[in-house]
């Protein structure tokens, strides 16, 4: 495996999260911004900020496989929630954890989630990018 996820002593141990990745491998992955899009371009979960991170982490794991990779190969996340307060996090782990369970992995990377005031497409309330490293 060219991945290993590690949580110093001297941090927070953090179940949704770990702190750093080492990876080894030789190929770069980069999946750009996955929104709540179905495969013909339809939004999923029109305001309802669990479905489209659900939708989001689905369109990850599709845009991994098409290359090989799966979120065992990922060593970064970033998410872009609009309008982002902490009584919102609920409903973004739910969708993680729906997400998951329907993958059947545990996206537990270093991640990055970053409130934003807006996405491209007003409908969207999150956005998920991925790198990843294959052998």
């Amino acid at each position: 495996m060219s991945i290993t996820l590690v949580n110093p002593n001297e941090l927070p141990k953090i179940d949704a999260y770990r702190q750093v990745s080492v990876a080894t491998g030789s190929k770069l992955v980069f999946v750009a911004r996955q929104v709540a899009w179905d495969a013909d371009g339809n939004t999923i979960g029109a305001g309802d900020l669990a479905t489209q991170v659900e939708q989001s982490y689905l369109n990850v794991g599709a845009a991994l496989a098409a290359v090989g990779a799966t979120f065992a190969d990922v060593t970064k996340l970033t998410v872009y929630v609009v309008d982002w307060t902490p009584d919102k996090m609920s409903g973004f782990v739910d969708g993680v954890a729906r997400a998951a369970a329907k993958l059947g992995v545990t996206p537990v990377a270093p991640g990055t989630l970053i409130g934003v005031a807006a996405l491209s497409s007003p409908e969207h309330l999150v956005e998920v990018e991925a790198t990843a490293v294959l052998d």
